[in-house]
């Protein structure tokens, strides 16, 4: 058995574990939602909310994972059987929401494509004399055709007036053909099908030989997006109108603090952007070595983390700003979130530019990069779940590699059916329920209510202690019981009254049958922390207090730390914890 732990993978090198962990938080949201949320929520005031709950959800939670995944030496399904046996359906939820999360490679797919099209003079959506363009398409790359909205600054132009931008119609009709709607599924996009299989086999070459591959991969492709981001930051502020886009950017309007939304949008950045909930986290740190410093280390990629996404905001809105300035229109008929800032505005922007080959393959090149290592970060907690689970078959040569191939293969062909002319409707409904907010809102609670009552809030700060030498502070303990799951319940709550049904961005509505799958994967991603609950205390013999209390407290593992004093459980205090048990047996 202990010869088994050891053959456990771990990092070799500490900054191959700083540098996957800093890929995998800092990742498309940091550049295409959050400047978006704070510009539409008060500007410079939605970082009141965002800090609180950075402090109160982001921080603690993100030591959490980090700790439990080293102090345990297990992966995001196992090691719940060291700290709390019953919630270990958590595992499970985190294994279907990581499903979920896979589908979300088609970004890289469009993202790719466009790369490809960067090396086309004149970029292809920058002209209406393309195969796919419209007599009702123009070419919005200077002030001159700004009469052709002028009469209309209300609506949003790049996707919704009489007539369409060039940038648009490439998006909608060159990279996705669009249908009308989800019912219409159309035929396969070859393009983007090739597209969506290079990127397949590039997430699977990343971590096929698990920690070995992905600590030499993070060395580029976590350090060069933050190159690519210096570059287009830089580039940006010199241009004429940037810093009419950074004012928009951070202007102050404190009298958005009374909306309720503020305060749910920020929560949901910040649980979004750390990758608190999806087990990545508790992966990535269970290949720390036992007495590695992962309280600093969680802290400073806190703050690495949210200032990455501060800084995104002054290269995208710089860049809206100049956009602005050449065509003579405000910036509000610009800002999109999500995939409309990242396919429209931003490309648009740099077709404006000169050089703009260079700037838009900078540009997508970048949003390549943090997808890949937040989407390879995900397919390690998929695959080292597995493993975990069975040791004595996984571990063998050439069974991971064998499992990733079936698994990669598995993820492709199901994904082809986002790559017709209905399947952006799909991802859609997919990136609205299935791995959402609330979700994520539940699985943290879970988490805390694992930690800071069953296994102990002070235990956990005693194997911090062990491990780094250094206790955290009380702010943490507080949290781990009360602060952060109080915070979860009352977002999951607010989540479900602020509720709107999914409509699309050109405001198509989806039928009934689409929502009622929505609302299954959401049900999903949940419901398997309660059945795992009642499975466990149905098969655990004994009265219903003495079940709760066997699958309440934590249980020596025989594949855990080595010694003692690594374990910090020793038999007194399994013994005292047990002890109401052994009474009635």
């Amino acid at each position: 058995m202990e010869s088994k732990r050891r053959k456990r993978e771990q990092w070799s090198r500490k900054r191959e574990y700083i540098l996957a962990a800093a890929g995998n938080v800092v990742g498309l949201g940091n550049v295409w939602r959050f400047p978006y949320l704070c510009y539409k929520n008060g500007g410079g005031v939605f970082l009141l909310p965002y800090c609180i709950f950075a402090v109160l959800l982001g921080m603690p939670l993100f030591l959490l994972e980090t700790a439990i995944g080293q102090y345990t030496q297990e992966g995001a399904m196992t090691c719940w059987t060291k700290l709390c046996p019953m919630a270990k359906g958590t595992g499970y939820s985190i294994m279907v929401i990581q499903f979920y999360s896979r589908f979300y490679i088609i970004i890289l797919a469009w993202a790719l494509l466009y790369l490809i099209n960067c090396f086309r003079d004149p970029l292809p959506w920058a002209t209406c004399n393309n195969p796919w363009n419209t007599d009702l398409c123009v070419e919005l790359t200077s002030a001159n055709n700004t009469e052709v909205h002028g009469g209309n600054l209300n609506g949003n132009w790049t996707s919704r007036n009489i007539t369409k931008s060039s940038v648009s119609e490439f998006w909608e009709r060159g990279v996705l053909s669009m249908s009308g709607g989800i019912e219409e599924v159309g035929t396969v996009k070859w393009e983007l099908l090739l597209c969506l299989l290079a990127c397949w086999v590039a997430c699977y070459f990343c971590i096929w030989k698990g920690v070995r591959s992905t600590g030499k991969v993070v060395y580029f492709t976590a350090v060069f997006p933050y190159v690519t981001l210096a570059i287009l930051l830089v580039r940006g502020l010199t241009l004429p109108g940037a810093w009419q886009g950074v004012v928009y950017y951070l202007y102050p309007d404190p009298s958005r603090l009374a909306d309720l939304q503020v305060w749910m949008e920020a929560a949901a950045q910040v649980l979004f952007s750390y990758g608190v909930a999806s087990g990545t986290i508790i992966t990535l740190g269970s290949y720390n070595k036992v007495k590695n410093n992962c309280y600093k280390d969680s802290l400073w990629l806190c703050m690495l983390n949210s200032i990455t996404s501060f800084v995104a905001g002054f290269a995208v809105f710089s860049a809206l700003g100049y956009m602005a300035h050449q065509q003579e229109v405000p910036i509000s008929m610009l800002v999109e979130s999500g995939p409309g800032l990242a396919f429209i505005a931003y490309p648009q922007a740099v077709a404006m530019m000169p050089l703009p080959q260079l700037w838009a393959a900078c540009f997508f090149v970048m949003l390549i990069l943090l997808g890949l290592d937040t989407l390879f970060a995900g397919l390690e907690t998929i695959s080292s779940s597995v493993v975990d689970m069975f040791p004595e078959q996984m571990r063998k040569p050439w069974r991971r590699e064998i499992f990733l191939i079936f698994f990669c293969s598995a993820g492709f062909l199901i994904q082809i059916s986002l790559t017709t002319q209905g399947g952006v409707y799909l991802f859609q409904l997919i990136d609205y329920y299935a791995a959402n907010g609330a979700c994520i809102l539940f699985v943290s609670f879970v988490q805390c209510m694992a930690v800071g009552w069953a296994f102990g809030a002070e235990q956990m700060c005693d194997a911090v202690k062990e491990m780094t030498g250094q206790r955290p502070s009380i702010l943490f303990s507080l949290s781990w019981r009360y602060l952060t799951p109080l915070t979860c319940m009352v977002c999951f709550v607010c989540s479900f009254l602020d509720y709107q049904p999914l409509t699309s961005s050109g405001g198509h509505v989806y039928p009934d049958w689409a929502y009622y799958l929505g609302w299954c994967m959401a049900l999903s991603s949940v419901i398997a922390v309660p059945i795992w609950a009642i499975y466990k205390i149905y098969l655990t013999q004994g009265t219903l207090r003495q079940r709760l209390m066997v699958l309440w407290y934590p249980v020596r593992d025989p594949v855990g730390p080595e010694t003692n004093k690594e374990h910090l459980l020793n038999g007194r205090e399994l013994i005292n914890m047990t002890a109401p048990v052994l009474d009635h047996l």
